[in-house]
C-alpha cells in the first residue's frame, strides 16, 4: 500500500523539552485524516516537520514519496497548506492574491490561468475573483486560501481549522468542499478541535497527547473501545460493590412514525431490562427507555422487535454511546495509550 505519510521515530526536542516522542505513524494515500490533540500536545510540531517548516531532532518521515531532510523542497511542491489564520494580501484581489501563489511555484504562464479559472469555479469563489481581500467574509477568505493552497497540485493538502469561526451554512458548504477534494484524489490533513466535523469527514484520526500518540484508528474503533472501557469499568466496580443493577443503564430512544398502541408499550415496560420508560403520542413519537447497561445490546433488539411487532414504522434509533469528543477528553485527560 502507498502512503502519503511515513513517520518513523520522529522526534523533536527543545533542549529538555520533548515535544514529539518517536512519532510512528501512517496516512494512507488519498484519504482523509484527522490529526487532534490540546494545545502543547505537540500535534503543531509534528506538522511543522512534515512540511520541513522545521527540522526533526532524530527520527525520519516521508510525505509524497520524498525525505523531509533529503528532500525538502521535493516535499514543499507535493503539499499544500491552509492556515488556521488566512495569510492573504488584505490589500490585493482573490485572483491577484492566487496569481502571485502561481508565480511562487513556477506555474507556466500558458497554462496559469485556466488553472486558477478551475479551480476558483472549483470552490464557488470565481464570482469574487475580483474583490479585495479585505472586504471578503471568513468563508471567502477560507475558499481563496483553499485555491491558492492547490494551485500546484499538490499531492496532500493539510488543513488547520478550515472551518473555525464560521457559520453553520458555510462550514457545511466547506465540508462538502474538503470532501470533493478527496473523491479528485488528494490526500487531506485535517487538524481541527470541531470533533464533530472530525468524526464526520475523517476515514482515520490520530490523536497527540505530551508529544505522544496516543490513538490511531478510525473514529467508530475508538468510541467503540471507549465504550467497551467504560461498561468493564462499570461492571467491575458494580461486582465489587455486590450491586451488578445499581443504576447501569443505557439510554435507548426511538422515533415512530406512527404510534404504538397501550399493549405494546407495557410489553416492553414488563422486560427484565428496561426501566423508566418514557412515551408520548405528543412527542413526535418518541420513546424512551433505559437498558440495562449489561444486556443492553440484547435488550435494545428486543424492545426493537417488540415494536415492530406492534406494527411500529421506526425512523430512527439511537442510544447514548460515547461521542468522538468523550475519547479525546479521555485520552488527553489521562494520558492514556492506544
Amino acid at each position: 500500500m502507498k502512503y502519503a505519510i511515513e513517520t518513523k521515530n520522529l522526534t523533536k526536542s527543545y533542549g529538555d523539552f520533548l515535544a514529539v516522542d518517536k512519532l510512528d505513524m501512517k496516512i494512507k494515500n488519498k484519504s482523509i485524516f484527522g490529526f487532534l490533540g490540546p494545545n502543547g500536545a505537540g500535534k503543531t510540531t509534528s506538522i511543522k516537520m512534515l512540511t520541513c517548516l522545521i527540522k526533526p531532532t532524530s527520527g525520519t518521515a516521508k510525505v509524497s514519496g520524498y525525505d523531509i531532510e533529503k528532500e525538502p523542497n521535493q516535499v514543499r511542491n507535493k503539499i499544500g497548506m491552509v492556515p488556521q489564520l488566512v495569510s492573504l494580501y488584505k490589500d490585493l484581489t482573490a485572483r491577484e492574491n492566487i496569481s502571485l501563489c502561481a508565480d511562487y511555484y513556477g506555474i507556466d504562464k500558458n497554462i496559469k490561468e485556466e488553472r486558477i479559472n478551475e479551480l476558483m469555479e472549483l470552490v464557488d469563489i470565481k464570482y469574487a475573483e475580483d474583490k479585495l481581500v479585505k472586504q471578503m467574509s471568513g468563508g471567502q477568505k477560507q475558499k481563496v486560501s483553499v485555491v491558492a493552497s492547490l494551485v500546484h497540485s499538490p499531492d496532500i493538502l493539510f488543513l488547520d481549522e478550515p472551518t473555525i469561526g464560521l457559520d453553520p451554512t458555510t462550514k457545511t458548504v466547506l465540508w462538502d468542499l474538503i470532501q470533493e477534494l478527496n473523491d479528485e484524489g488528494h490526500t487531506i490533513i485535517l487538524c481541527s478541535h470541531d470533533m464533530y466535523e472530525v468524526d464526520k469527514l475523517c476515514e482515520n484520526i490520530g490523536i497527540m497527547n505530551k508529544g505522544h500518540l496516543v490513538a490511531f484508528n478510525t473514529p467508530q474503533i475508538l468510541k467503540d473501545d471507549l465504550m467497551k472501557e467504560k461498561e468493564n469499568n462499570m461492571k467491575n466496580q458494580a461486582q465489587d460493590n455486590g450491586n451488578m443493577n445499581n443504576n447501569l443503564t443505557i439510554e435507548l430512544s426511538v422515533m415512530v412514525d406512527n404510534w404504538l398502541n397501550d399493549e405494546t408499550i407495557k410489553e416492553i415496560e414488563n422486560l427484565s431490562f428496561t426501566y423508566n420508560l418514557r412515551s408520548s403520542s405528543d412527542d413526535e413519537g418518541r420513546l424512551t427507555v433505559d437498558v440495562d447497561k449489561f444486556s443492553h445490546k440484547d435488550g435494545i433488539n428486543e424492545v426493537i422487535v417488540i415494536i415492530l411487532k406492534g406494527g411500529g414504522i421506526i425512523s430512527s434509533i439511537s442510544t447514548t454511546d460515547p461521542s468522538l469528543e468523550d475519547v479525546f477528553v479521555s485520552l488527553t485527560s489521562n494520558g492514556m495509550k492506544k
